[in-house]
């Protein structure tokens, strides 16, 4: 407990008897009286040959019990095992080599290390750490080729995270790192430790290449990343038809059926090969295990076809369709809930194109924008 604060009373002997009341405050000073704890209490680290000098090989962590005078900053000291200058410590706990490494010569260190805190009399602690050297890295890094589609409203897209590359390595100790050539990165970003890749506002319909590598520090090898971005028209929104899917999610949705359902929805309800099939989102229904893919159709010459039309060719391919994945059901207008008169109702859609759903496999993500179904009744 670092303080105390009390109210005092004095009360004299008099008829009536007066008071008076103050508040006194006791501060507890510190005195410096736990040691710096390492966590773990010991460490094991690993560093390949041939590493360049500097690399860092691990990253010390100390926490001390007393106040922040009487702890932090920490002072590290290599004690015992650095006999020929082969690390070096820096004020933040960082180890690093400063030496390059050759397995032949040396397979494992051990280093004592203190650490000392900044109290009056200070405080010491110790660690052992273990490095080995182990030979450096033989197996290339393998990366999964990935096809990213983003559905955005017309000219309206807020950017974020948009797919993640898939990279493994054979070798245990490898740490990859991923790269984008400097000149896409105003369109672009790639998170260099995870592979994450992320995308700045106002992309503009089109196809993008990425040029994106990942690195083992030894190897490194080019990622096929190519990003199809399809700008919505105002018009496709009252011309969509609902596909619903009974028990799938959307990734496995997007990862083993999407490129599938694709091609059958195609040959199911395009007139003419010139017709376009637009895929405008894909949502989980709420409370169920049921997902809703939102589509439309363009004619070759810029219109759109009607729900109806659409409708009656999806009802007489519903089986084939249904050899890809199973359709609970097509729907254009969703009374449900709804008594109408005669069952009439309308139905509108309304896109959020800043609320972007992704859902991102190893080799397909697709990023699309959340939509809402209004419906009302029609009198």
């Amino acid at each position: 407990i670092s303080g105390y604060s009390l109210v005092i009373q004095a009360r004299d002997s008099g008829t009536p008897a007066l008071s008076s009341s103050v508040t006194v405050n006791v501060d507890i000073s510190d005195v410096n009286d736990n040691s710096p704890v390492f966590t773990p209490a010991n460490y094991t680290a690993v560093i390949q040959e041939n590493k360049p000098v500097g690399t860092s090989i691990l990253q010390l962590v100390v926490t001390d019990k007393d106040s922040f005078h009487n702890g932090p900053p920490f002072t590290f000291t290599i004690l015992t095992g650095n006999e020929e200058e082969e690390f070096t410590l820096d004020p933040n706990g960082v180890l690093r080599s400063a030496v390059i490494f050759k397995h032949m010569v040396a397979t494992e260190y051990v280093l004592c290390v203190q650490a000392k805190d900044s109290g009056k009399p200070q405080q010491v602690s110790h660690t052992y750490i273990r490095v080995r050297v182990i030979e450096e890295s033989i197996h290339k890094p393998t990366a999964i080729p990935l096809e990213i589609f983003i559905v955005t409203m017309e000219d309206d897209f807020p950017g974020g995270v948009i797919g993640k590359i898939h990279a493994t390595d054979q070798d245990v100790y490898d740490v990859l790192t991923y790269t984008l050539k400097s000149e896409q990165k105003s369109l672009f970003k790639v998170n260099s430790h995870d592979g994450k890749i992320i995308a700045l506002g106002g992309l503009d319909n089109g196809k993008y290449v990425l040029n994106v590598s990942v690195s083992d520090g030894r190897f490194q090898v080019p990622i096929d990343v190519v990003v199809h971005v399809e700008q919505l028209l105002q018009e496709m929104l009252q011309n969509t038809v609902t596909i619903r899917f009974e028990n799938v999610s959307p990734e496995d949705f997007v990862g083993l059926h999407m490129h599938g359902f694709r091609r059958t929805l195609r040959n199911a309800v395009l007139s003419q090969k010139q017709d376009s099939l637009h895929i405008i989102s894909i949502q989980p229904v709420a409370g169920s295990n049921q997902l809703d893919m939102l589509f439309a159709v363009q004619m070759h010459n810029s219109g759109f076809y009607k729900p109806a039309f659409l409708i009656q060719k999806l009802t007489n391919a519903r089986r084939h369709l249904e050899n890809v994945i199973r359709i609970s059901a097509i729907l254009e207008k969703n009374c449900s809930g709804l008594d109408c008169q005669e069952q009439h109702c309308e139905q509108s859609l309304s896109i959020d194109s800043h609320s972007l759903m992704t859902y991102s496999t190893a080799r397909i993500s697709f990023v699309c924008p959340r939509f809402y179904r209004n419906v009302r009744c029609m009198c």
